[in-house]
């Protein structure tokens, strides 16, 4: 009976992970979506501890259990409320990174039961042995990449690690993907030899780093969302070695889910994903990109911005990372309520990857209430801004320069970009000129109809609506 009460606990969390995700997909449910998720995932643990697993086991070590339940949730709930919006990308990483290295843990302590199984009794059902094996390599080397990965992402992101390639990389890169696998295809047939599994331990890890190492500017969203595919996939291993049919739902969820995040990514950057991994996009070309754009910039008032944005009929928006470093949406909301006041149509234009991970400024202007009606993808963007007489550009750079689009020795070549110089104005607001993360110079910057308004983006528009609140 309590085997069953405890498959029902698994449907019940099942059904909650795939309703949460899709409730995920929308801002006005995204909250609620969560909670759900979590209230599922709770279910699930609490069966898992406190009921009888399918082949009769009970678990004992309760002091373990919720000794680590209580580290964690502490560690996670102090971590997610003193996080700032800035750091909430390498947050993600590093979270993601310990699903992988949890994935990983699972195959290292799995492999030591079935060597000391093996050890034991030699005359074990040797494909059921190898199946095990199987799944438990795959774990390891995904687990592990994740782990390694997402950890050099959490040190980029936070700017602790910088990119870093050489000549051969690449091939070091296959070499090293390929001795693991091969490696472990040969431990599947002969599971008897451990070193051989932890060498394989070894090698996913380095491919983990040497992977991720050159891959920099803004690419870094693709990389989180293959990462947290992998992580995913990993989990789901661990669900086929357990025979738990949540922890397999889970993995499948997350790890498709990332996958479909991924490809998304790659097209809104209109670059395949081979190019991206191995491209080390805004690395190599970035001197080479920043060599040909030269000209004057000017600057324009706090005054005569005000003036332009006050009797113009229509402003777009455009947020990027400045905004979050500055911690000014909620006053970037203030400057729109004030503009609306006054008769001035505010929308906003988002970029597939402004800021430092998928949905960045999407997660950023919630927080500050903003409607997600006024909030415009790339393309519904660019459809308006001919018909704009400002657009404010915050902290944005890479997704508005004209590069992409027209030098094609720049590493963001070919990547969809918002098309702000359409619009009759555009002001730009930075802290100074120093280029964006890709590391190359933008020449929108120099056009004539760009103005450049410096300083600390929530200085900026504060002053902004005071003058604004003064015409």
């Amino acid at each position: 009976m309590s085997e069953h009460i405890l498959t029902i606990c698994y449907l019940v969390a099942s059904v909650t992970f795939i309703l949460g995700l899709k409730m995920l997909s929308h801002p006005a449910t995204a909250r609620k979506g969560n909670l759900v998720a979590a209230a599922g995932m709770s279910v699930a643990i609490v069966g898992t501890i406190f009921l009888p697993q399918p082949d009769g086991t009970i678990l004992h070590n309760y002091g373990w259990i919720f000794g680590g339940l209580l580290i964690g949730a502490v560690v996670g709930t102090l971590a997610a409320k003193k996080v700032k919006m800035t750091a909430m990308p390498e947050m993600v990483s590093l979270f993601n990174g310990m699903g992988g290295a949890c994935a990983a843990l699972i195959s290292l302590v799995e492999f030591d039961h079935v060597s000391k199984e093996l050890a034991a009794d030699p005359s074990l059902d040797i494909s059921h042995i190898q199946t095990k094996v199987l799944i438990i390599v795959l774990g390891l080397i995904i687990g592990s990449v994740s782990f390694a990965g997402s950890i050099i992402a959490w040190g980029k992101l936070n700017g602790k690690i910088k990119d870093f390639s050489f000549p051969g990389q690449n091939i070091l890169n296959l070499v090293l993907l390929a001795l693991a696998l091969g490696a472990g295809a040969y431990l599947v047939i002969h599971p008897g030899h451990s070193l051989l599994f932890y060498g394989i331990f070894v090698l996913s890890l380095l491919y983990g780093v040497l992977f991720v190492m050159p891959i920099g500017g803004a690419d870094m969203p693709v990389v989180i969302s293959l990462l947290n595919s992998f992580t995913g996939v990993a989990a789901a291993c661990g669900g086929f070695l357990y025979d738990n049919k949540v922890m397999l739902t889970g993995g499948i969820l997350v790890g498709a889910a990332g996958t479909l995040l991924t490809i998304l990514m790659c097209k809104a950057m209109n670059r395949s994903l081979k190019n991206v991994l191995i491209g080390s996009f805004g690395a190599s070309n970035a001197a080479a990109a920043s060599a040909g754009v030269a000209g004057h910039y000017k600057e324009v008032s706090l005054s005569d911005a005000a003036m332009l944005m006050s009797y113009a009929n229509k402003v777009m928006v455009v947020p990027g990372y400045g905004l979050a470093v500055a911690q000014a949406q909620h006053t970037c909301h203030e400057l729109e309520k004030i503009l609306n006041e006054k008769g001035v149509e505010v929308k906003y234009a988002i970029h597939p990857v402004a800021g430092r991970m998928p949905g960045h400024m999407n997660v950023l202007l919630a927080e500050a209430d903003v409607s997600y009606d006024k909030l415009l993808e790339m393309e519904e963007a660019n459809d308006e801004f001919k018909t704009c007489d400002v657009v404010l550009v915050l902290g944005a750079n890479d997704v508005v320069n004209p590069a992409a689009k027209t030098d094609p020795a720049s590493p963001i070549y070919g990547m969809p970009i918002l098309d702000v110089e359409l619009a009759k104005n555009v002001i730009v607001n930075k802290r100074s000129m120093k280029p964006g993360y890709a590391g190359i110079e933008n020449a929108l910057f120099f056009q004539p109809k760009t103005s450049m308004l410096f300083g600390d983006a929530k200085k900026v528009l504060q002053d902004l609506c005071n003058e604004i609140k003064s015409i």
